[in-house]
């Protein structure tokens, strides 16, 4: 208890020491008050005060210590750089661009750098990337979809529901250790089973709520990245655990079953999404189903499971009125099937009313006699004849009735009636190189006339999505180029900076290909337009200040503007202006790549925990990482090599400017 106000007074006493002695070590000083405010409140959380006081105390003795370690360490080392070894890296960069700037060197570096940049080109090409809409992210939820033809009662669906779900429960039982004395489950965190009403595909039910007594559903919530760690300490894709899944209830005669996972970014539908368009509906069907058996006959890897939007075994009952007959009887066949549909859905009967509130109330048959066919066709339409004779007619005397199968629903688009063969991708598969495997197949398959194929969902939205962000990059372009004509009130020099964006591009691809990544459509686009931003920035600041020593020589030498210096003038200004700049150039670069490191491989830390408990939890990866890397990977690889284009060739482009300038002028 006494420790407390101790540390406090003695705390109060190194403030004021620091204030009467300000011509002394200052951070030292505050460092050591806060060393003090910091024991004070560590003290104060070990004898019963809350976590965060204690964490609280924790981060005044880290502050203090890093006060002392920039004195005495990073200040000294800081010194040394600045004075000993930037003024060596300046040297050897004012001798390497000279040497750049010599004679033809000028050209080699040049059209060296443009033949790297279309070499970057075909590397890529020929490498060829995985192109994905957007970033493959690890699954937060495992949904078992399970459908039977409509018409199934909601007993049966229920069944196979939950044997599905003993299924998975199975499979994720294999993903547990003992811990605490009892099992965990480092994977799933909870599992629902629904059976009916929302139990829909969202991909192809559109969300719909109503009851859906054929349609059933498992969904498995995956505990969050950090924890999904097994007992030897090594992290499991939550996308193996899918596999397993999808494994696990694969074989049930007569259900669709489908394994998904939870959909991030924008809708986009299924990676796998054929569009088969025509007239007559009978003959799409018939074609649909003859694409869906030719190319699973060629065994394309990666497809889970072509499937149609179409359920045709939808059972309904055609009742035919005998008109004749009815006619004879004074019935109509509106009667008819209104009698039938009140039985069915009901009719209006009345109103209940209570306070202010009023309901409406409903008759119609139970649930024993609704289903029941002798209970439907046995009831009679009861009606006045045209002498006012109440009449009572059982409707199974006028009319014929059929079971048949029809079409679940019948979709259009464009006016053409639409039939969707679709599939999700396999874990470790591509969608677009399978659609294009898929597409090359088609290639060969000869359509009947009046109807035809178009890939949609994931690839239409691709495709639209590539179309826009690269449209943009063209308009960001054009506005940098409109700006920096504007403010140089020259066209070369605006030219040679838009020339430093371009051949940025040859880091990106380069990295791309060196380290295997993705070509994400939304998030690698995103950073190309990013990058042209930072590359711009660093070219207008050395150009800038190349032309304004330029403008200093000529000022010296009497010159007007419009006159120009001599090569060896230029050379030695150009050279100067880069050895100038080369500092807030490296320091852009340094600090943005070195910043953007934590956000390109997840590195994670818990501070809380680390000033709390002294437990960092440090780990890397996670789904923001996930969403967040190829944007980052992008700017890292475009920067590092816009690094030497905008200290070296960009020099060499406006110095290779100049001497076309006196070659003009002497000609």
């Amino acid at each position: 208890m006494i420790l407390g106000p101790l540390g406090l007074l003695f705390g109060i006493g190194l403030i004021v020491i620091g204030w009467l002695n300000r011509n002394k070590t200052k951070l030292l000083k505050n460092g050591l008050a806060l060393f003090a405010a910091g024991i004070l409140l560590s003290v104060i959380g070990f004898t019963g005060g809350p976590k965060a006081l204690f964490g609280f105390g924790n981060l005044f003795i880290l502050l203090a210590g890093l006060l002392w370690i920039h004195k005495y360490v990073l200040l000294p080392m800081s010194e040394n750089f600045q004075f000993k070894w930037l003024p060596k890296l300046e040297n050897w960069y004012r001798g390497f661009l000279g040497y750049a700037l010599r004679g033809s060197n000028a050209y080699k570096f040049f059209f060296g750098t443009f033949s790297l940049l279309i070499l970057a080109f075909i590397v890529f090409g020929v490498a060829q990337p995985k192109v994905l809409f957007f970033p493959e992210n690890e699954a937060n939820q495992a949904i078992v979809y399970i459908e039977y033809p409509e018409g199934t009662d909601i007993a049966k669906t229920n069944d196979i529901t939950e044997e599905i779900e003993k299924k998975v429960i199975e499979t994720l039982d294999r993903f547990s250790y003992e811990k605490d004395g009892r099992q965990y489950n480092y994977m799933a965190e909870s599992i629902i089973s629904q059976v009916g009403e929302g139990a829909g595909n969202p991909q192809t039910d559109g969300g719909a709520q109503n009851e859906m007594p054929h349609k059933g559903k498992v969904s498995v919530l995956f505990r969050e990245f950090k924890y999904r760690v097994d007992e030897n300490g090594e992290t499991i894709s939550s996308n193996d655990v899918l596999t397993a899944l999808r494994n696990a209830v694969q074989g049930y005669p007569g259900v669709s079953v489908i394994v998904d996972k939870d959909q991030n970014g924008p809708p986009a539908g299924y990676a796998i999404n054929m569009e088969i368009k025509g007239d007559d509906y009978n003959e799409l069907l018939a074609e649909a189903e003859n694409i869906q058996n030719y190319i699973n006959a060629n065994n394309i890897p990666g497809i889970e499971e072509l499937k149609l939007d179409v359920n045709q075994n939808k059972p309904e009952m055609e009742v035919f009125v005998d008109r004749k007959k009815a006619g004879e009887l004074g019935v109509s066949t509106a009667m008819v099937g209104q009698t039938l549909r009140q039985a069915i859905y009901g009719f209006d009967a009345s109103t209940y009313k209570e306070g202010e509130d009023d309901f409406d109330i409903y008759v119609r048959f139970n649930n024993e006699n609704r289903y029941n066919e002798s209970a439907l066709f046995n009831q009679s339409v009861t009606f006045r004849d045209n002498n006012g004779k109440l009449k009572k007619v059982p409707i199974s005397s006028v009319v014929d009735k059929r079971n048949i199968a029809t079409f679940s629903s019948i979709k259009r688009k464009d006016l053409k009636r639409v039939i969707t063969v679709y599939s999700n991708a396999l874990e470790g598969y591509n969608a677009t190189e399978i659609v294009g495997k898929i597409d090359n197949l088609m290639s060969g398959y000869k359509l009947p006339k009046g109807i035809s194929y178009q890939f949609t969902g994931e690839q239409e939205e691709q495709a639209k999505n590539m179309a826009f962000l690269s449209k943009a990059l063209a308009i960001a372009l054009a506005l940098i180029l409109l700006v920096i004509v504007a403010q140089f009130n020259s066209v070369s020099k605006p030219i040679i900076i838009f020339g430093a964006i371009i051949l940025s591009f040859i880091g990106v691809l380069f990295g791309m290909v060196m380290f295997g990544n993705d070509f994400v459509i939304i998030m690698t686009m995103m950073g190309i337009i990013a990058l042209a931003g930072i590359v711009v920035n660093n070219a207008i600041v050395l150009i800038d200040y190349t032309q304004l020593l330029i403008d200093r020589k000529k000022i010296e030498l009497g010159l007007d503007e419009e006159s120009l210096l001599s090569r060896d003038q230029y050379r030695d200004a150009i050279v100067e202006g880069g050895r100038a700049r080369l500092r807030p150039v490296l320091l852009t670069a340094i600090t943005t790549v070195l910043g953007l490191f934590p956000l390109a491989f997840g590195l994670n830390i818990d501070f809380f925990s680390l000033f709390t408990e002294f437990d960092p939890k440090i780990y890397l990866g996670g789904d923001n990482t996930i969403f967040w890397k190829p944007m980052s990977l992008t700017i890292i690889y475009g920067l590092t090599f816009a690094t030497f284009l905008t200290l070296v060739i960009v020099p060499v482009m406006f110095y290779l400017l100049n001497r076309a300038k006196i070659r003009f002028a002497n000609a």
